[in-house]
């Protein structure tokens, strides 16, 4: 499943889901590189 986070302030990378940390933040992989950060919440 595709996911966006933050990193950061103004950063955001959009990748496949690998995996939800106890803290909210989620990992996401793109390519060969996991980044993590916290989810971007859908818009109402």
């Amino acid at each position: 499943m595709l996911r966006t986070i933050t990193l950061g302030s103004c950063v955001s990378v959009q990748g496949l889901l690998e995996k939800t940390l106890p803290d909210g933040r989620i990992a996401v992989r793109v390519g060969d590189r996991v980044f993590t950060g916290l989810p971007i919440t859908k818009a109402a």
